[in-house]
């Protein structure tokens, strides 16, 4: 991944990478050559811990997808509740094609992604409602 944000860092775009702190996930500025110290679960974070940062198109790693874009991450739930706060956010998911599976199971909390890329396409979600949208009767 860091080559593709470095490519993008060269055309002109502000890199930002996630830093987890007290539990909640935030993102900072990141730019090559920046040292990168293992943070939270072993995760490189840039050492420098600059100002938090709003990014408006998220590269979200993943370890399985749907073609709903349902995503399958590390279970701490921190893309989930950074995505939930921006929800006008584009969220890109970033996977290999063998990591795709036919349904992702899901809770009311998860947030699905608009598009994901993998070495083989690029998948564009098309939006659809939630099933936990709308009026619940008892």
């Amino acid at each position: 991944m860091l080559p593709l944000l470095a490519d993008l860092h060269t055309a002109g775009r502000t890199i930002l990478l996630p830093q987890v702190r007290g539990g909640r996930m935030d993102f900072v500025s990141w730019s090559p050559g920046d040292t990168l110290v293992p943070g939270y679960a072993g995760i490189q974070v840039p050492e420098t811990r600059g100002g938090i940062c709003e990014p408006g198109v998220l590269l979200v790693p993943l370890l399985g997808f749907d073609r709903e874009g349902g995503r399958l991450g590390q279970g701490g739930g921190f893309y989930d509740r950074f995505l939930e706060r921006r929800p006008t956010a584009k969220r890109i998911g970033v996977s290999w094609s063998v990591q795709e599976v036919d349904e992702v199971p899901r809770e009311p909390w998860d947030v699905t992604l608009t598009a994901i890329v993998t070495e083989l396409e690029t998948v564009t979600i098309m939006p659809r409602p939630s099933p936990w949208d709308g009026d619940v009767r008892a």
